[in-house]
């Protein structure tokens, strides 16, 4: 069995003018790619070739050994990439990127963070702390949601923690179309193509259960 690269949920230039196709060529077409190509040649022929890519990433985390952490890396970062596409959709219509959460995320967002602005600015604020490369997510932890930052290919997942959405925080995600201002880039992430809808879909698939809703007088 050998990994593959996935296919992107959208067309390369689906998500213009906010992310452009030069950066998805780029990003998914070398850099993501060449995770894939990398992590087959590390694992091929050996038991590691038969694990899932989730299986593979939770299971080399924390090891220490050159080898084991260059596998790690290219998986993480395999999974990653795969999860932070998917965390995004085109800007248009009723399923697009952007906007605000609906239903019981909305809710939890709300009991987590006291309100949508407030968790877009620790989801920023979290971003822009991040030294050097890595990503931002969003996670579920018991009934509430929390943000963290993770360096290089770790995620939350890696530690068997539900997580939401993810934000690839490396400069190649980037740099072509926001050149060295990150924070713009995330705002941009979070107002035009972060796909709630997947991350409603992911909360409910992990079976959070959502905190009791405060009585209306």
């Amino acid at each position: 069995m050998s990994f593959e690269l996935k296919p992107l949920p959208f067309a390369e230039n689906a998500l213009e003018p906010h992310m452009s196709a030069r950066t998805i060529q780029f990003h998914y077409g070398k850099h993501h790619k060449a995770y894939v190509d990398t992590l087959n040649k590390l694992v091929e022929n050996t038991p590691l070739e038969k694990k899932s890519l989730q299986e593979l990433v939770r299971d080399l985390a924390g090891q220490r050994g050159q080898r084991p952490r260059k596998i790690f890396n290219n998986a993480g970062q395999v999974w990653n990439h795969e999860f932070f596409w998917e965390s995004m959709a085109p800007p248009m219509g009723s399923n697009g990127g952007g906007g605000q959460p609906e239903g019981a995320l909305a809710h939890m967002i709300e009991t987590s963070f006291g309100g949508y602005d407030a968790f877009k600015a620790l989801f920023k604020k979290t971003a822009l702390d991040q030294f050097g490369s890595g990503w931002t997510w969003l996670i579920a932890e018991g009934d509430k949601l929390a943000v963290v930052g993770t360096a290089n290919a770790m995620s939350p997942m890696a530690e068997g923690k539900p997580t939401l959405i993810g934000c690839d925080l490396w400069e190649h995600a980037y740099y072509l179309d926001y050149q060295n201002q990150r924070g713009a880039f995330v705002d941009v992430f979070l107002d035009r193509l972060v796909s709630w809808n997947a991350a409603a879909a992911r909360l409910k698939g992990a079976d959070v259960k959502e905190p009791p809703r405060a009585m209306r007088a």
